[in-house]
């Protein structure tokens, strides 16, 4: 059995976008990288390459991958088993431990925002537009979970992705009529997936999950974080005190993280 593997998507972006993702996670990572990529993007696959990293190469178009993503993580993971698998964006992503290094309670673990869906009208819109009000009404109250940033066993990874496919499929995000009548994707639902994930995680479809808290836990998923701390080696600290081992849309806050981010960029 292989030990570990995170695995993300990096579409439509040139090497220099997720350098940082790479590098800050091979500080403190030695196992299995896996990167989706486009077919012929050779500067972003060579770059990756430098760091050992897997490819799977794609046709689907960048404004789809985060939607369609999950078929070819799907793909990617069949025939093998790894101990626990990161599933992840990557452009708005970096590292300050090890992901793997720390007392998970959960076959599969989610992390939450610092928002009720209610509050946050992207996240509402998903729901409301692929599942509906009655459905949204029940699950409203509670608070997000980022589909960015998922860690769980080889099965119950395996089990989400038939789940988020299954889902997606019979629940489709309902486009606007001139987006409908031309056939063309509405922008508006791109990331829908956070929705689907929300709604199978809230209405407990998924079992045996744990949902971390964005204050305490391990990963920070920043748009909505309520404190930003950081310590004197510029790295991102939750409310106990303790590193973040990964930091999520940071970009999102860029006027708070800029300075430190750049230091902490330096140090690598």
């Amino acid at each position: 059995m292989n030990k570990y593997l995170v695995l993300t998507a990096a579409v439509g972006y040139n090497f220099h976008q997720i350098e940082f993702f790479i590098k800050s996670l091979r500080k403190y990572y030695n196992d299995e990288i896996c990167v989706a990529v486009d077919d012929k993007n050779e500067n972003l696959e060579n770059g990756l390459k430098q760091y050992n990293c897997n490819i799977i190469k794609t046709k689907v178009h960048k404004n789809e991958t985060i939607n369609k993503r999950n078929e070819l993580f799907s793909a990617y993971l069949k025939d093998k088993n790894y101990n626990n698998i990161l599933l992840c964006d990557s452009r708005d992503i970096y590292f300050q431990g090890n992901p793997f290094e720390y007392e998970y309670q959960s076959p599969i673990n989610f992390f939450l925002e610092d928002y009720r869906i209610k509050d946050c009208p992207y996240n509402s819109n998903w729901i409301l537009k692929t599942y509906g009000k009655i459905e949204y009404d029940n699950i409203s109250d509670k608070t997000i979970l980022c589909s960015g940033t998922v860690l769980g066993s080889n099965n119950k990874i395996l089990e989400y992705l038939d789940l988020l496919k299954k889902y997606g499929s019979n629940y489709k995000y309902k486009k606007k009529l001139k987006y409908l009548l031309t056939f063309r994707p509405d922008p508006e639902g791109r990331g829908c997936e956070q929705g689907h994930a929300n709604y199978l995680v809230h209405k407990k479809i998924i079992k045996d999950f744990y949902l971390h808290s964005n204050s305490k836990g391990p990963v920070a998923t920043v748009f909505y974080l309520k404190k930003i701390i950081f310590d004197d080696k510029s790295r991102l600290i939750n409310d106990i005190g303790k590193p973040y081992l990964l930091v999520h849309q940071y970009d999102k806050r860029w006027g708070e993280f800029s300075q430190n981010v750049n230091s902490y960029k330096e140090s690598l």
